[in-house]
């Protein structure tokens, strides 16, 4: 696969990154490309034609349909390491969802590109937590089978940053904000040390992700006012439009509140 050529321009540094294959190459540039984002020019009313090979993925994790991704007892060692790995996966495929919104988009102002590569930068720093607690426990990324799932709605949002912004942040990425505590409560009861420091790991990636729902919140409501589109009815339309998944609770509300959703939002969620 041929790499787009070095450029001085953020869009373009982005997608470069996107296409890297490799993760701890792909965690790299997007620590260099968020640390030297102040000095590159972005481009941002030209249109960039989608590359083939998004995004950019190692050989290994083999990656199957999510009904198709074994369950194991994470009070075994494998399975154990089988419930980071499933999490470390989830945060490679969030540096691709940050790359892809950075890049993508054409004719956004100046700060959504910014914001997205914090979000990239951050993703990042994650999955080199992650794999670093796995690589303690004798595994690696790519040990063990992983699904698709967030990338796919990546992939029916590429046409609309509106759409993207909705669906991608609002929803899947905010799902996390629910998930966290139940996990963390699992992992305190395994309660081995490396179960617990999982769990703190987890703490750094919630406080992380709320700010990062949040910059989906911001970048949405700013889109509908552009185009003088009520929030919560047009995200109603793209949720069916899209196929977007039934949220189910447990809710962590105050994350919720915390990421900028308001009551109003809150109050359809059926709590």
């Amino acid at each position: 696969m041929t790499l787009p050529s070095p450029s001085p321009e953020l869009r373009q540094q982005a997608l470069a990154a996107l296409l890297q294959p490799d993760p701890q190459q792909k965690v790299l540039l997007a620590h260099t490309l968020y640390a030297h984002a102040a000095t590159l020019s972005i481009a941002n009313q030209l249109h960039i034609a989608a590359p083939a090979g998004l995004p950019g993925c190692p050989a290994r994790p083999e990656l199957r349909s999510h009904l198709d991704v074994p369950k194991r007892s994470a009070y075994t060692p494998a399975g154990l390491a089988a419930l980071i790995h499933a999490v470390t996966h989830i945060e490679f495929n969030a540096i691709n969802l940050a790359l892809d919104a950075a890049w993508r988009f054409d004719g956004m102002p100046r700060d959504y590109y910014l914001d997205w590569l914090r979000v990239a930068t951050e993703e990042a720093q994650h999955f080199s937590l992650l794999r670093t607690q796995l690589q303690a426990m004798g595994y690696d990324y790519g040990d063990f089978p992983a699904h698709t799932g967030l990338w796919d709605m990546t992939h029916k949002t590429a046409g609309d940053v509106l759409a993207r912004m909705a669906l991608v942040p609002r929803t899947l990425e905010a799902r996390g904000l629910d998930a966290t505590p139940a996990m963390q409560a699992k992992l305190r009861k395994v309660a081995t040390p490396d179960a617990l420091a999982a769990v703190g790991i987890l703490d750094i990636i919630l406080r992380d992700e709320i700010g990062h729902v949040a910059i989906g919140n911001h970048w949405y409501r700013h889109l509908c006012s552009e185009r003088g589109l009520d929030p919560i009815r047009t995200y109603s339309k793209l949720a069916a439009a899209y196929g977007a998944p039934r949220l189910k609770g447990p809710f962590n509300l105050d994350a919720r509140r915390a990421a900028g959703f308001d009551e109003a939002e809150l109050a359809l969620l059926g709590i």
